[in-house]
């Protein structure tokens, strides 16, 4: 789907406040209602937009230590790789994964509520999945930049 600057705008809005009436988002990009409904349906059934979620500080949740696990791999076959993604997938303390070029195989985020949190997170879960060679774990001291909308 080709975005136009329109798109764009609205993308940007709706990356900023979620919670945009549909009559607030198109005075906001100069559109009439029914026009801007249109082009968010569109690009909602295109798969542009993936979702609506609330942002959450993770103190109020009790989620404020923020690991980041480098984890390489036994083997880099596509079996291999599927266990693990599978299996990491069932872990609810992760909130982010990503496949990686470089030193490691996997770049993962956890949220744990501290340091005996995190391990035993390690101990129920990380420890236990399968294909791992190693792990090195480390924590953020403090977020300078959270994650927010796409560069547009």
């Amino acid at each position: 789907m080709e975005l136009d600057t329109l798109d764009l705008t609205i993308l940007s809005a709706l990356q900023r406040d979620g919670r945009l009436t549909n009559a607030a988002l198109a005075e906001e990009v100069h559109l009439s209602p029914s026009a801007c409904h249109r082009r968010v349906r569109r690009m909602e059934k295109a798969g542009v937009i993936t979702g609506y979620i609330a942002r959450l500080d993770p103190r109020a949740v009790g989620r404020q230590t923020v690991v980041f696990v480098e984890i390489t791999l036994q083997g880099q076959s596509e079996e291999v790789l599927d266990a693990f993604e599978a299996a990491l997938a069932r872990v609810p303390d992760v909130v982010e994964c990503h496949l990686m070029a470089g030193s490691a195989d996997y770049l993962v985020k956890v949220m744990a509520a501290d340091s005996e949190d995190f391990a035993r997170i390690h101990r129920e879960y990380l420890s236990r999945l399968p294909g791992v060679a190693q792990m090195h774990s480390s924590f953020a001291l403090r977020t300078v930049r959270a994650g927010g909308g796409l560069p547009l």
